[in-house]
């Protein structure tokens, strides 16, 4: 198994904060333990369910409150949203259109498309006007129109599509008001967390959370500028729409 990949955040103002929402989750509380690691920034806050304040992408009253809580702690340099939503206990992703639901399909974009499309809302005002910050959502290979030659996960293809173009658009309004910041999609490849485990394939390169995080982190250190509104896969190579 690859170890840990080494990670360089120095193009980040280090009087700053870095933010992860879905700290409870796999990538997320990997994340929050390699920014603590590196010790880089002046504080880590780490957001979800369990947190206090409370974070869920489908509470908009807690969304607000939670990035009030985080913009309070000082300038948002980094911000990573690792939430996510595949399949519920043993609902499987959809094969066939035969198989499209209401209320999947409404819980799918709820979460990774409408949720995160409101935490921008909420964040983006409050990174710096100058110099770096970032935020970055967590998307998925699959939500590539482009890059689909399989069919089949309706839902968790349409609804990370959805987010994507919502990146893409809220970089444009970001760079009027912050040239320096920016505002990306990331694939972080498959993960062995339990929103993956029932899919990863044999023979399939599977990342433990902390390779992920190291990976990400290391997309992130290394974006420029002219990066914004992008979709990149974890080894920082572009992803077509």
């Amino acid at each position: 198994m690859d170890e840990t990949p080494v990670f360089d955040l120095q193009s980040f103002d280090p009087s700053g904060v870095a933010v992860v929402f879905g700290a409870s989750g796999g990538i997320g509380s990997a994340l929050v333990a390699a920014l603590n690691d590196v010790d880089h920034f002046d504080a880590v806050i780490g957001l979800g369910r369990k947190s206090d304040p409370r974070f869920d992408l489908l509470e908009d009253a807690q969304m607000k409150q939670a990035v009030d809580f985080a913009a309070a702690s000082g300038e948002i340099r980094l911000a990573i949203d690792a939430t996510g939503f595949l399949h519920i206990g043993d609902d499987r992703p959809e094969k066939s259109w035969s198989e499209l639901d209401r209320r999947s399909l409404e819980h799918a974009f709820a979460v990774n498309a409408i949720g995160p499309a409101l935490l921008m809302k909420h964040l983006l005002p409050h990174l710096p006007r100058t110099g770096k910050s970032v935020f970055a959502t967590l998307s998925a290979r699959v939500g590539s129109v482009g890059d689909n030659r399989l069919g089949g996960w309706y839902g968790y293809r349409a609804s990370k599509a959805a987010l994507n173009q919502f990146v893409r658009t809220a970089s444009i309004e970001l760079t009027r008001r912050a040239p320096d910041a920016l505002c990306v999609a990331l694939h972080p490849g498959t993960v062995a967390t339990d929103l993956s485990a029932p899919f990863a394939k044999t023979g399939l390169k599977v990342h433990t959370p902390a390779q992920a995080a190291g990976h990400l982190l290391g997309v992130v250190g290394n974006l420029t500028k002219g990066d914004t509104g992008q979709f990149f896969d974890w080894r920082g190579d572009p992803v077509p729409w």
